[in-house]
């Protein structure tokens, strides 16, 4: 039945991609990419082509979050995975707090947990759907925390926990699209393929003065740091405006426009309420239907990154099925959730006119499903 079901153009949202990572590419940037063509693509990542775009890409990212003094905008490769064990390695001294709710939080406490020279980490767990909360706690040097849980669409604030602890905060989800004062936390680390609608490959860290010297610090402690983790190797070729390992030159690109159009567009603060709109239409229009609710039951908790949505009634797979074969795509659900869900991606890149055209598509299918 469901390869029956045509969805009329009408409903349709222009741009039917609403994944949550890889995420939405704008064809203007893939048009500017194809526009710089052999200039970037095949040449030295050493030489200014490259080094011009890895610098385009700081500048903009640290006008994009007004860094306050002393901040630095350093880049490596491997994305948001690799980062965990850079931490590991060049952030943690001796003990970590970490927050858990969700699977990336859950992912880095492991990390923490099994490094064989930091001592046993605090693990504060919430239920998916919830949150999980760090607070004070002597001997612990690094506080951790996904601004955005990407697997439940669960967000919390940017705040710092005490004076004395190093402050991280995993953006990949959240990133240019929510709220965050830089002050209020050490590290802000994301990778570019969700909300700077850019590829994979990458890890970009804003870091305080902090949290460059704890790195620094480490680096000279004689601590036994593979090479390809080193953040202090990769703190002082950022300053370069250059990767230590070859960097993919596309998503460096593609990131940089992102970050450029956003600023053009009127900063975070514009961003910010441009997903705020998208996820508004999303979890209003779920609250008023009997067979939709949102996910996440507090609404101070509720994404405006990644909205999550549960069916009661109708198969929400059969719904993904449908919209994916009318080229409404990756409105899946975290595969090991297990819901009975959509997840819905609403980062800058998506536009809310579309947001409110896969509402429609929604109940179009949905009507015909029952």
């Amino acid at each position: 039945m469901t390869d029956q079901i045509t969805i009329p153009a009408e409903l349709l949202p222009a741009d039917g991609r609403f994944g949550s990572g890889p995420s939405k590419v704008p064809a203007e940037a893939m048009t500017a990419l194809a526009g710089v063509g052999r200039s970037v693509m095949g040449t030295s990542h050493r030489k200014s082509a490259v080094k011009d775009q890895v610098g385009r890409l700081r500048r903009g990212l640290a006008d994009l979050f007004s860094l306050p003094e002393g901040y630095e905008v350093v880049i490596g490769v491997g994305g948001t995975t690799a980062f965990w064990e850079v931490a590991v390695f060049g952030l943690v001294e001796d003990r970590a707090q970490l927050a858990s709710f969700g699977e990336f939080g859950s992912k880095f406490a492991g990390a923490v947990k099994i490094a064989p020279h930091l001592g046993e980490p605090t693990v504060v767990t919430g239920e998916p759907g919830g949150a999980a909360y760090l607070s004070a706690e002597d001997g612990v040097d690094v506080y951790a925390t996904p601004h955005n849980e990407t697997s439940t669409g669960v967000a919390v604030p940017v705040e710092r926990v005490d004076a004395e602890g190093l402050m991280l905060h995993d953006a990949t989800s959240a990133v240019a699209g929510l709220p965050v004062d830089m002050s209020r936390t050490d590290c802000y680390y994301f990778a570019p393929q969700k909300g700077l609608a850019s590829d994979g490959g990458l890890w970009i860290a804003l870091m305080s003065p902090a949290a460059i010297e704890r790195a620094e610090r480490i680096a000279a402690s004689g601590r036994y740091i593979p090479a390809f983790l080193d953040l202090k190797t990769a703190i002082d070729n950022s300053r370069k405006d250059q990767t230590y390992n070859t960097p993919a030159v596309a998503t460096v690109f593609l990131a940089a426009e992102q970050v450029d159009a956003l600023n053009a567009a009127g900063g975070l603060d514009a961003a910010v309420k441009r997903c705020a709109e998208s996820a508004g239409t999303l979890y209003s229009w779920a609250a008023s239907r009997e067979f939709a609710t949102p996910y996440v039951a507090d609404e101070k908790l509720r994404s405006n990154v990644v909205a999550t949505i549960d069916f009661d009634g109708v198969d929400a797979a059969e719904i993904a099925k449908v919209l994916r074969a009318n080229g409404v795509v990756d409105t899946e659900p975290y595969r090991k959730l297990g819901r009975n869900q959509l997840r819905i991606a609403t980062y800058p890149a998506v536009d809310p006119a579309d947001a409110a055209k896969l509402t429609e598509s929604i109940d179009y299918v949905v009507e015909r499903l029952s």
